[in-house]
């Protein structure tokens, strides 16, 4: 079982959860962040330090948020590997919260 990256982190992109992974299994789009799931080894530790709580075990993913496990396993492919943490988008704290962002992602 891997973890998944959800909806909140849509437009806000914080990365304390790079930091904390052993096994840099996290990608980076322009405005979103997805897990690699075949790196992923299950630590739980990105989950405690995501400041959106966008991260979840995928059998833990919220019904209206199942879309994005396959998301991340897509996204993985053609995303680069982040490895360090930086500064969240300029406007995250906005967006920190808000639903339906969907229409946002930017691939």
């Amino acid at each position: 079982m891997a973890y998944v990256v959800t909806e909140n982190c849509i437009k806000c992109k914080y990365t304390d959860c790079v930091d904390i992974c052993p096994v840099n299994c996290f990608r980076e789009g322009p405005n979103f962040l997805v897990i690699d799931p075949d790196a992923c080894i299950d630590c739980t530790l990105c989950v405690a330090e995501c400041p959106a709580s966008a991260i979840f075990a995928e059998d833990d993913v919220p019904d209206g948020m199942r879309g994005f496990i396959a998301l991340n396993a897509e996204l993985c492919r053609i995303w680069p590997p982040i490895t360090e943490r930086r500064n969240p988008l300029d406007d995250a704290d906005a967006w920190n919260g808000i639903a339906d962002k969907l229409d946002q992602l930017e691939r």
